[in-house]
């Protein structure tokens, strides 16, 4: 395991600790984020089996290789070598690569849809849990996790009081808890755009130049140093990569963080 794990409880923790599960799980009983059967009392707290029945768990449409080196996008047939998919060829993207759990499909896409736009918090940890299959993706498996950060895509503010919350801080936060890597808040996004759908990939990527800045702390926060940093830059779906490549160009350029990579939920 690439990364140290939550930190120790102190023993009156560990006393507390399954007195409260079972007390939770009484009242308000564990389901299958996707068929919602009971998943029984004890469950673990974090993992999939925590949040997944068996046969649903078998049926997610995880990501498996072969897969592009940069963007993540799977393909057919038989691959022995490492491919950069035709989507990235003659791209200059700002992260390292990308790397997401799941394709955006199905159950997926469903559970996604529900936790943004149907304020269904408690599917962040089904996500979370998901989303600890790209830290074993080979090129992260061999880093020791602990000394990089997670850092959220973050919303323009109207977007966020209108929903409530940022989805990606939201599974930045479980993941730092599970994982031990430390998280931050450390973009801003200053400057809506306009709708990325009708636009090309040149275009997307032009229409949000100077949309996202490093976050000002308040004043009584510390500035968060990200000189020399490794970066793990936190959605909830990866699509063409403009999003998340204008993040990490600001993290790299103006906040001199040594590497991104960018891990999602799903891949669209």
């Amino acid at each position: 395991m690439p990364y140290p794990g939550p930190a120790s409880p102190s023993r009156l923790q560990r006393v507390l600790h399954p007195v409260r599960e079972a007390l939770v799980d009484l009242i308000y009983p564990r389901l299958c984020g996707v068929c919602h059967v009971p998943l029984g009392q004890g469950t673990s707290s974090s993992g999939e089996k925590a949040w997944f029945c068996a046969v649903c768990a078998e049926g997610l449409p995880l990501v498996e290789a072969p897969y592009c080196r940069v963007c993540g996008e799977m393909y057919d047939g038989a691959f022995t070598h490492e491919f950069r998919c035709m989507n990235c060829s003659g791209r200059k993207l700002e992260f390292e690569f990308a790397v997401a759990a799941c394709r955006a499909e199905g159950a997926v896409r469903e559970l996604v849809h529900q936790f943004k736009y149907d304020r269904r918090l408690q599917l962040r940890g089904a996500l979370a849990a998901l989303m600890l299959r790209t830290l074993e993706e080979p090129r992260l498996a061999g880093e020791n996790l602990a000394e990089w950060l997670l850092v959220p895509v973050p919303l323009h503010r109207g977007r966020e009081l209108d929903r409530e919350f940022n989805q990606s801080w939201e599974l930045c936060q479980r993941l730092a808890q599970w994982t031990g890597i430390p998280a931050a808040n450390a973009l801003a996004r200053i400057r809506e755009t306009d709708t990325q759908a009708s636009l090309d990939r040149d275009e997307r990527l032009r229409n949000l130049r100077g949309a996202f800045a490093l976050r000002q702390p308040r004043p009584w926060q510390a500035q968060i140093s990200l000189q020399g940093r490794r970066i793990l830059l936190v959605d909830d779906v990866f699509t063409t990569g403009a999003t998340t490549s204008e993040c990490a160009r600001v993290l790299r350029r103006e906040g001199g963080a040594e590497k991104v990579v960018v891990i999602t939920a799903a891949r669209g």
